[in-house]
Order: C-alpha cells, then sequence, then structure tokens
C-alpha cells in the first residue's frame, strides 16, 4: 500500500508494472509520495489563505463562473444533449462528423460555461491529418463513446464512474482522453472533476504533482487527489467539484500563485505575487466587467417582460433561481407568482420548465399563455430545450401560446444558423419567435396601454421556424 495525504491506495488500481509506471505514478503523480512531504501544517494555512483571497475576487472563476445564476440552468439541458447523443450512436444516426452533430451543440454549450471551459470544443473537433478522435470514422469507437455516456448516465456511484472510465481506456480510441471529464461533470458534478490544460497547471503548482494530459490514469490520479484537498478544505469550497476544478484553473492560468512547496520560492515572494494578484483583482478585468453587464442586461430585459405581462393582466412567474436577484432596488420575483400552477407543477419537464426566464400565465386557467428566454449572450441551446420541455407538458401549454427568444438584434443570424442544426430538428414544430430587444424596448410602453393578449407582442416578433 502506498500512503499520502490521508490516501491509501493498492498500487495495481492505476500502476502497471509492465509499463514501469509502479513509481512514477506513485512517486510524482499522485503527490510526490516519497521524497517531499509538501502537505504539512504551514502549507494548509498557506493554501487556505489563498482560497479566502480567490473567492473574495469578484472576477476570479469562483464568482464569476461557480456563482452565476446561469450555470445551473444549464446542467439539465446539457444532460438532455447528451442523452441525444447517446441515441443518435445507437441508432446509427449520429454520422460521421463533428461539424452540425448532435455532440457539437452539447459541446458547444459546455464550452460558453464562461471562461473554465472555454476551448473545451477543440478536444472533440476532428483533426484530419491525425485522424483523431477516432470516433467519427470507426463505428466501433464510436459505440464504446456512446457506451460510456450511457452508463455514467445511469450510475450513482463513484466506484461505477471509475469502471466505466477503464472501460473506455481499454478500448484505446485514438485522441478521446480525459477531455470526456467535462461532459461526465455535468452528469456527476460531485464526482467527476472538470478537466482541461490549466486545471491540470494548476493541480500540479498546488501539489506538485507532475500529471500529464491525455492519460486517463493521471486523470484518475489526479481525480483522487482533488477529492482529497476538497475534502480538507470544505468549508471553503463546495461539494459541487466545480469549485475546486476553479480555483485550480485560476492557479494553473497565472491568475493566481499557489504556496511554495520548497526553496524554489521564499514565502515573502509568494506573499508579493499573492497581493499583487488582489490588487489586480480590485480592478475588475474588462471581460469581467463584461460578464456584469450581460447580466444586468439579462434581468432588466427579465423585468420588462414581467411588467409587461403584468399590464396586460396576465400571472407572471420568474425562473426560479432569478427570483431573488434585484432590479431598480426590487426582487425580480416581486409581486409574481411564489409557484408553478398545479397543472405545471405535476407535469413532464417541470424542473425545467421552473428554470424558463418568464412566463405568461392565464389567471384562472392555469395555462401559459407565453414563454420568453432571453438568450443575451450564452447559447440557445439550453432555452430550447426548456421550450421543448414545456411544450410537451400535458394540458398546461396550448397551440395559440406563444414562444419567444428575446435576444440583441445583432444575434438573429447566429441564433437561425443554430436553430439549422440536425440537433434542433424537433423545434420546427414549436413556432418560436425572435424578440428583439431594439422591438421590446420601443413597443413596450404602448403594448402595456393599450394592448390585449399576445397579438401585439406577436406583431413585433419575427418566426424563427
Amino acid at each position: 500500500m502506498v500512503q499520502n495525504l490521508r490516501m491509501e491506495f493498492p498500487v495495481s488500481v492505476y500502476a502497471d508494472p509492465k509499463q514501469g509506471l509502479t513509481s512514477r505514478l506513485w512517486g510524482h503523480v499522485v503527490l510526490i509520495a516519497k521524497d517531499r512531504p509538501i502537505q504539512n501544517e504551514t502549507h494548509d494555512l498557506l493554501v487556505r489563505r489563498l482560497i479566502e483571497n480567490w473567492r473574495d475576487d469578484t472576477s476570479c472563476t469562483y464568482r464569476s463562473w461557480f456563482l452565476w445564476d446561469e450555470r445551473l440552468k444549464n446542467f439539465r439541458s446539457i444532460r438532455r444533449g447528451i442523452s441525444v447523443v447517446v441515441s443518435e450512436i445507437e441508432r446509427g444516426s449520429f454520422g460521421v462528423s463533428y461539424r452540425g452533430s448532435s455532440l457539437e451543440t452539447v459541446v458547444h454549450s459546455v464550452a460558453e460555461q464562461r471562461q473554465i471551459f472555454k476551448g473545451a470544443d477543440h478536444a472533440f473537433l476532428w483533426k484530419p491529418k491525425l485522424r483523431i478522435p477516432d470516433i467519427y470514422e470507426n463505428r466501433g469507437n464510436q459505440l464504446a463513446f456512446g457506451r460510456l455516456l450511457h452508463a455514467c448516465s445511469c450510475c450513482d456511484t463513484a466506484e461505477e464512474i471509475i469502471s466505466h472510465i477503464h472501460a473506455i481506456d481499454r478500448e484505446k480510441i485514438k485522441g478521446l482522453g480525459p477531455a470526456v471529464a467535462n461532459l461526465l461533470y455535468f452528469l456527476h458534478p460531485t464526482l467527476v472533476p472538470p478537466f482541461n490544460t490549466a486545471i491540470v497547471k494548476g493541480y500540479n503548482a498546488l501539489t506538485g504533482a507532475t500529471v500529464k494530459l491525455g492519460s486517463w490514469e493521471h486523470y484518475l490520479a489526479m481525480r483522487t487527489g482533488i477529492l482529497d484537498l476538497n475534502d480538507r478544505f470544505r468549508e471553503l469550497l463546495s461539494n459541487d467539484l466545480g469549485a475546486i476544478g476553479g480555483l485550480l484553473f485560476d492557479i494553473g492560468s497565472g491568475r493566481y500563485p499557489a504556496p511554495p512547496l520548497d526553496g524554489n520560492e521564499t514565502l515573502g515572494t509568494w506573499d508579493s505575487r499573492l497581493k499583487a494578484a488582489r490588487e489586480e483583482a480590485r480592478s475588475l478585468s474588462k471581460a469581467a466587467m463584461q460578464d456584469s453587464e450581460n447580466d444586468r442586461t439579462h434581468t432588466e430585459i427579465q423585468a420588462w417582460l414581467r411588467d409587461l405581462g403584468m399590464a396586460l393582466g396576465y400571472d407572471v412567474w420568474i425562473a426560479a433561481n432569478d427570483r431573488g436577484r434585484l432590479f431598480a432596488g426590487q426582487a425580480l420575483g416581486h409581486g409574481c407568482l411564489e409557484r408553478l400552477p398545479d397543472s405545471l407543477a405535476a407535469a413532464h419537464g417541470a424542473d425545467s420548465v421552473r428554470l424558463i426566464d418568464v412566463l405568461w400565465i392565464e389567471r384562472g386557467a392555469d395555462r401559459v399563455a407565453a414563454a420568453f428566454e432571453v438568450e443575451h449572450s450564452t447559447s440557445i441551446y439550453s432555452g430550447i430545450v426548456r421550450m421543448l420541455d414545456l411544450a410537451l407538458s400535458a394540458g398546461a401549454f396550448h397551440g395559440a401560446a406563444g414562444l419567444f427568444l428575446v435576444a440583441p438584434d445583432a444575434r438573429e443570424a447566429d441564433v437561425r444558423a443554430q436553430l439549422r442544426r440536425p440537433a434542433f430538428s424537433r423545434v420546427a414544430d414549436l413556432d418560436i419567435s425572435y424578440l428583439a430587444y431594439s422591438e421590446l424596448e420601443k413597443n413596450r410602453e404602448a403594448i402595456a396601454r393599450f394592448g390585449s393578449g399576445l397579438k401585439a407582442i406577436k406583431a413585433i416578433a419575427r418566426l424563427l421556424t
């Protein structure tokens, strides 16, 4: 048995004596078990100080992504998208190309989860010279990939997930490595940490490990170390491994310095670097300022739709995770329904419908008159999935209802292009309309004063399908 960082593992779990990996994996990957007792009380105190400073930084991944309200909305839609990928692979209709596939749609939605997942699609892009990842031309590999996604969607224990990862690793599919963990994270956020180059660099810097990219064995060893770190600093992080993933990302991308492990850096030098990072945080980066502006605009548009719906005589529902947001000094959910009507709350997909940005509901009829998804800058995928769930909810939705994607004028061409993807083939039946910000802003007061029903709102929107 090898012991380090309160962990015990049989060497056979990850090591392969035939390849001489035993000493390398346990000597260098899991956390330098032999000669460098890097985790001591002093180091833990420094790590704690680092995390506290990081959490207070409004531009860090913890504040800008992990606590971002829209993050949780995307979990269900990404899971739904993964099930579509699995179904298409099983039916043989997945195709032989990444571009235009259901996998591209899902990964694109993952990649838009702000900075931590930026570039997540690179691992799945077809590289013709290398012919990787080999899940497009090779049907057997494609089926193995589908089995991994399906099996991990259906299981609920770490042991099962690790077993399925070992199974895909044994297939030795060229170019298909731990980047898949970014999909598995959205299936099991408390069991599977996200993965990219910056996260690996951050983990190595914080622990002294030498985890390498592209190896499932190294990823699983890193996962063990991440879980241990997360256990020891749980009160500052979260059961959701996205939080510690964000910390490692910010360390690995150079945003925050890891505490010194040995004599290569003095404590005073590290302290100066930490102070410099804190000073930089006080002046928000342009990206962080833009994210803040996007959130403000999203909330403002929801407030416009809330007020307009009330003026037209509808009951209004605000997305469950947005109700407490402030706009003009007042909670966004003020004066709105506290709970969904029974017919909606008990319907299929109710958990997804609760997250639709704004619903107008007919008073006394418990039926949805209109649904609005505000898509300021992110992928429309999540919003479309919630619209589909609403349309499939028996009794609570009817043909005369309006479905609207509300977005900046400049996004219409992009939205129409996304809807032409095969993954959105069912959307044609929904009669979704595009409501531009400028049209809503210009006409909302007149509609509130003189309008009735949905006629006026439909008149300023443009049909997408």
